[in-house]
C-alpha cells in the first residue's frame, strides 16, 4: 500500500506539469501593452508612428525620426474578468472516494495586473541613434478557488516576463532608417493544482525559472510628407525553464517527499512580424493601419522531463495555430496641446477550441479603444489610453487523466471540465515622456 500510495503521490504531482505546458502554452500571453501612446489607438501603426521613445520595442528604426534625446515611463493596469460556468463538470474518483466535494465555478479567476515599462533614446550625430527598453512582451495570471470543480486541471498560473532591449538605428537617407536591437529575456513561472491521492487531496505547484536571448530588425520609410511605412520583427526564445515540483497533503499541510523533485522543459517563444503605415490627412487627422503575424506554431508539444533520471514524463500536445491581429486607428490633433485618439482591433487566438485549456481560457478578441496625448510644453507630454476588450462566449471540453492512476472506477484519475467562460477585459494605461 505505501508503494503504492508514493507511486500515485508522484505521478500525481507530474500532472503539475501538465499544466505547466497549458500555462506556457496558452492564448493571451503575448502582451501588446507596451505603451499608453499607442494603446489609445488599439496599437495600430505603431511600427510606422514613432510618436515617442516607445519605438525601440515597437520598430527601433523610429528611433532616427525622434526629435531629441528622450525618456518615456509608463504603466498599464489590465483587469481580466473570465467566470466559469459548468455544465457537467466532474472531479476525479479517487478525489471522490476519500471525501472531496465537486466544488464550484471558480469565482473570477481574473484580475488586475499591473504592467510597467521605460524606454530612452538619444541621438548619436547626424544618423545614428540609440535605445534600450524594459518591458513585458508576455504575461499570464489567472487564480481559481482552490475548491473549485477544475482544480484538477489548474488553480493558479502566474507566468512574468521581463525584456531588456538595447537597440541602434541608422538613419540611410533623410526618408530611410533601419534598426536593429537584441534582447534578454528573463520568465519565470508559478502555477498550482490539486491532485487525487490515497491519503485525500493534495495541492502541487511548480516554479521554474530561465533567461533567453533574441534580436529584433526594423525598417521605416517615408514614402511622402503625409506618409509613413514601417516593417519589424521581432525573433523568436528557446528556454529551457528548469525548475521544481512541491506536494502537499491539504488536510495537513505535510510535505509529501516522494512528490518534489525537479524538472525541465523546452519551450519556445514565437516570432513576430509586424507592417504598419501612418497617413496624415492635412493638419488635424493621421489614420493608422497595422497587420501583425504571430508565428504561434512553434509551439506544437513541450517534453517534460525529469532531470533526476533524464526521463520524459510527460508530452503535451498544444497543437498552436498561427494568428493574425488588424488594427486600425484615428489621431485628431485638436490642438498644439491636445490630441486625441481611438482605435479598433481583432486579435486572432492561437487556440483551437478543442486544446482549450482552464489557464487562460482564451478565444478572438475584439479592442475598442481610447486615448489622448496633452503637451504642456514641446519637452513634455502626458499620455492616457483606454480600452476594452470583448471575447465571445468561449466554451471549453477539456478532460485530463492524473498519470498513475486508471482512467475510471472508485480509484480513476480522470477530471473533466464542461462548460463556457464570459471573459472580458479593460485596460488602462498612462505614461509621461520628456525630451531634452
Amino acid at each position: 500500500m505505501q508503494t503504492r500510495t508514493t507511486t500515485l503521490i508522484r505521478m500525481g504531482a507530474i500532472a503539475a506539469l501538465a499544466g505547466y505546458g497549458a500555462a506556457v502554452g496558452a492564448a493571451g500571453f503575448a502582451l501588446s501593452e507596451q505603451s499608453a501612446s499607442g494603446l489609445g489607438v488599439a496599437y495600430a501603426g505603431q511600427a510606422a508612428a514613432a510618436q515617442d521613445a516607445t519605438t525601440v520595442f515597437a520598430n527601433p528604426a523610429g528611433m532616427s525620426f525622434l526629435p531629441g534625446p528622450q525618456v518615456v515611463l509608463g504603466v498599464a493596469a489590465i483587469d481580466l474578468s473570465a467566470k466559469f460556468s459548468s455544465n457537467g463538470s466532474s472531479i476525479p474518483g479517487l478525489a471522490t472516494t476519500t471525501g472531496s466535494q465537486p466544488g464550484g465555478n471558480g469565482g473570477n479567476a481574473g484580475g488586475v495586473v499591473p504592467v510597467a515599462n521605460f524606454y530612452a533614446t538619444a541621438p548619436l550625430g547626424d544618423r545614428f541613434s540609440i535605445g534600450f527598453g524594459v518591458n513585458t512582451p508576455f504575461g499570464l495570471k489567472t487564480e481559481y478557488d482552490d475548491t473549485w470543480v477544475g482544480r484538477f486541471q489548474g488553480i493558479k498560473s502566474d507566468l512574468t516576463t521581463i525584456n531588456y532591449n538595447p537597440s541602434v538605428a541608422y538613419k540611410v537617407t533623410d526618408t530611410i532608417s533601419i534598426g536593429a536591437g537584441v534582447s534578454y529575456q528573463f520568465l519565470q513561472i508559478d502555477l498550482t493544482n490539486a491532485i487525487a491521492t490515497p491519503l485525500g487531496e493534495g495541492t502541487t505547484e511548480l516554479t521554474g525559472q530561465d533567461g533567453a536571448w533574441g534580436w529584433n530588425l526594423g525598417a521605416m520609410f517615408q514614402v511622402s510628407p503625409d506618409m509613413r511605412i514601417g516593417a519589424s520583427y521581432r525573433s523568436r526564445l528557446d528556454y529551457t525553464i528548469k525548475g521544481s515540483v512541491n506536494t502537499a497533503l491539504n488536510s495537513t499541510g505535510t510535505p509529501i517527499a516522494s512528490g518534489t523533485f525537479n524538472t525541465s522543459a523546452e519551450v519556445t517563444l514565437p516570432d513576430m512580424f509586424s507592417l504598419s503605415v501612418m497617413q496624415k490627412f492635412g493638419d488635424k487627422w493621421d489614420m493608422l493601419g497595422d497587420i501583425t503575424f504571430t508565428h504561434w506554431d512553434v509551439l506544437q508539444q513541450i517534453n517534460i522531463v525529469n532531470t533526476a533520471n533524464n526521463a520524459t514524463q510527460d508530452t503535451l500536445a498544444l497543437n498552436f495555430k498561427n494568428a493574425w491581429r488588424l488594427s486600425l486607428g484615428l489621431d485628431y490633433h485638436h490642438t498644439e496641446s491636445w490630441t486625441f485618439k481611438g482605435g479598433i482591433a481583432w486579435d486572432q487566438s492561437p487556440v483551437q477550441d478543442q486544446y482549450r485549456t482552464v489557464r487562460l481560457p482564451d478565444n478572438d478578441r475584439y479592442w475598442f479603444a481610447l486615448g489622448a496625448t496633452y503637451r504642456p510644453s514641446k519637452a513634455l507630454a502626458f499620455d492616457v489610453g483606454y480600452a476594452y476588450i470583448w471575447f465571445p462566449t468561449t466554451t471549453i471540453d477539456s478532460t485530463h487523466l492524473q498519470p498513475g492512476l486508471p482512467a475510471t472506477g472508485p480509484f480513476g484519475g480522470t477530471s473533466t471540465v464542461n462548460g463556457e467562460y464570459k471573459n472580458f477585459a479593460n485596460i488602462l494605461a498612462f505614461q509621461v515622456s520628456y525630451t531634452f
